[in-house]
């Protein structure tokens, strides 16, 4: 099937819902290891609280994937799992504030994670599977762009609830403070809102009746079919999961101890009891707003810098910028000047959110597009497993329980990863439809 080339404001219908996951994505990852230490969590305890994110993100994206790419129903191909995930992780972010002990917001973590997962995996299937190749790279440059906006609005949210909402807890320590339970709400409205968004403006190319009788064949959890994509990935597959693998590690040094380190190193926190300690989160959470808002403001520009230096070397050449931006944090006790290394981090998060996802949708067939995409993302959520496991000994036993020094390891992972990148070779499969012999546009509103 000749896909139709979409205009701008369909493409961007058709990712809007990812500004709602990412708005929710963004609170969990700005506020998890501070509502954790509130509830009275240890430094070394942190990375294994936060093994609930990986370990649902193995086991859910990959069977998601395939589910979506055997599923066709009144709502489509991949909207029903948009909505489905949007509901679970609307109910999860409504409660996760809320929580009194650490195994109830530990609990919490693994419903909003699994939830987040089931709407965001089909999201990047979704831009295969309704964009021909020449316009995959914008397409995951929009989503690119609303995950810029929804992490800069989930960022600064803090900064307009201030004036209305209490920013501290309890005198004991041990009380998520006002602020984030409703910085938590909001964020529950809004990703259900804006998911909304794309399933009604947004139709899908519906199925010949050739595939239609392939959906009635097809097993919908075959873990067969799984492994069998797991072993025979396409070699450029194989050679972008290093650097995904890399990528991520240091990603994850930063989203575990940014903020904490922020509190402690440059606002001097001793304690979480001190409202330095919620003041140097809070800062921290600008500062995510900062990365993010280059994000959205350099995704736009991306597919003019791909045409002149290619996928590899923009991909290289934003990593490189991200790992100037880690390793110069360590070197900064001004927190306004923590502003201007989240630049470099900008630059790298918008190419991680859209090059390596243009170059697999090109190497992969659009009809296994989803369990591709749902096996790419074990090279996420390896790393986030090994930092969990490992990061709790290293932090106590090697880096003296200083979390900027994690910092610095996840820029040096920034630098291995753009290195390897040049080694990726990019490869174009032929297009093999979901929907052979047709040739309708789809319906966007």
């Amino acid at each position: 099937m000749q896909k139709a080339h979409l205009s701008f404001w369909q493409i961007w219908n058709m990712s809007f819902g990812f500004l709602g996951i990412q708005f929710g994505w963004t609170l969990q990852m700005n506020n998890m290891s501070a509502i954790y230490e509130f509830l009275g969590a240890q430094p070394g305890e942190l990375p294994i609280l936060w093994l609930a994110a990986p370990l649902t993100g193995l086991i859910v994206q990959p069977i998601i994937g395939h589910w979506s790419d055997n599923t066709w129903g009144p709502l489509g191909r991949r909207r029903p799992f948009f909505l489905t995930g949007a509901l679970l992780s609307s109910f999860a972010l409504i409660f996760m504030p809320l929580s009194a002990a650490l195994w109830m917001a530990a609990g919490l973590l693994w419903i909003l994670d699994a939830s987040i997962n089931i709407s965001m995996e089909p999201f990047r299937a979704f831009v295969a599977d309704m964009l021909p190749d020449e316009q995959r790279a914008r397409g995951f440059t929009m989503q690119s762009f609303f995950i810029g906006l929804g992490s800069v609005a989930a960022s600064y949210l803090p900064l307009l609830l201030g004036r209305i909402v209490p920013a501290t807890g309890s005198s004991n320590g041990h009380s998520i403070p006002q602020i984030v339970r409703v910085a938590f709400w909001i964020g529950a409205v809004a990703f259900l809102g804006a998911v909304l968004v794309t399933i009604l403006t947004t139709k899908e190319y519906p199925p010949s009746a050739q595939e239609r009788e392939r959906l009635k064949r097809a097993k919908r959890f075959d873990l067969a079919e799984i492994r069998h994509s797991l072993l025979n990935m396409p070699k450029t597959m194989r050679q972008l999961a290093l650097v995904q693998f890399l990528t991520w590690l240091g990603l994850f040094c930063m989203f575990l101890y940014f903020a904490v380190a922020v509190a402690r190193n440059v606002f001097g926190a001793r304690s979480t009891r001190e409202a330095t300690y919620t003041d140097g989160v809070i800062w921290a959470g600008y500062c995510s707003g900062v990365y993010n808002a280059v994000c959205f403001l350099v995704s736009p520009l991306l597919p003019s810098v791909v045409d002149r230096i290619g996928k590899r070397g923009t991909h290289s050449l934003c990593l490189l910028a991200g790992a100037v931006g880690l390793l110069s944090v360590a070197l900064i006790h001004d927190k306004w000047l923590l502003f201007v290394p989240m630049i470099g981090v900008g630059l790298a998060w918008a190419s991680i959110l859209s090059m390596p996802y243009s170059i697999l949708s090109s190497a992969v067939p659009s009809n296994k597009m989803g369990i591709y995409m749902g096996i790419f993302n074990f090279f996420i959520v390896i790393p986030e497993i090994l930092s969990a496991v490992s990061f709790g000994p290293v932090m106590e036993h090697l880096l003296g329980n200083d979390r900027m020094k994690a910092i610095i390891i996840g820029g040096i992972c920034f630098i291995a990863a753009a290195l390897l990148t040049q080694r990726i070779q990019e490869t174009t499969v032929e297009d093999e439809s979901l929907a052979p012999g047709l040739s309708v546009q789809p319906d966007v509103a």
